[in-house]
């Protein structure tokens, strides 16, 4: 079974990393909640709704937003463009608005690219960013749908050290100035060092291990299925 009795809840303003083995059924437990997959028994529930199996832009609709792990952009769009996109259709708005709408929503807008460092790229080509800027570009794109929940799938993949860096500092600053709740899946355990307030371990489709990094760390089992011997734990 890819996802096997997971019994998982998440806080309202939790930060939570969920590692595990490839294989281990971290992103089938992303695609149970957000509505690609279908579960063959249990529920999700979201904010005390039975969401199980409804339909993938619903659960969009509920402030439930994803970032997959191949950065999911519009590349003949600009950057700009890209983050309207999901801007305006949360807020239903078209270019017709009002001038002081469009000029404030512009700056909520240009606010968001900033937050995620390509102010300056703004009327770039997504298809000319760097692989890290796309994958920060994504982030800007969930948050401008304004969720209530994240799911973050590896945010950090194909990123040098000095971009994985800034995005420790950026998904912790989401989390601190905005109190959304973030779900992130992670093999860098550096990273999940840096971030996680708390780790759910999978392993063979169910959870394995929870507790702090500290107490995640020092369990043999983890590392014996996970960590091993790496210098960075």
């Amino acid at each position: 079974m890819a996802v096997d009795q997971v019994n998982l809840r998440l806080d309202e303003g939790e930060l939570r990393c969920i590692i595990g083995p490839n294989g281990c059924g971290k992103t089938t437990l992303f695609n149970l909640i957000s509505g690609f997959y279908k579960p063959s028994e249990g529920q999700v529930l979201y904010n005390g709704q039975d969401i199980t199996g409804k339909a993938v832009y619903t659960i969009s609709h509920l402030g439930i937003g994803r970032k997959f792990q191949v950065p999911s952009v519009f590349n003949q769009l600009t950057v700009y463009e890209n983050i309207r996109v999901p801007f305006y259709f949360r807020y239903r708005h078209s270019r017709s608005a009002g001038t002081d709408t469009e000029k404030s929503a512009d700056q909520e807008m240009m606010g968001l690219l900033a937050k995620v460092n390509l102010s300056d790229r703004h009327q770039d080509l997504a298809i000319n960013l760097a692989h890290g800027e796309k994958q920060w570009l994504e982030i800007g794109m969930v948050l401008a749908s304004k969720p209530r929940l994240m799911l973050l799938d590896e945010p950090t993949a194909g990123m040098t050290v000095a971009e994985t860096s800034k995005t420790a500092q950026l998904i912790r600053s989401i989390s601190q100035e905005t109190g959304i709740s973030i779900l992130v899946i992670e093999h860098d355990i550096s990273f999940v060092r840096e971030i996680a307030g708390r780790i759910t371990v999978m392993y063979k489709g169910a959870l394995f291990k929870e507790g702090s990094y500290e107490e995640i760390q020092a369990d043999s089992e983890v590392r014996e299925i996970y960590l091993g011997r790496r210098k960075q734990c």
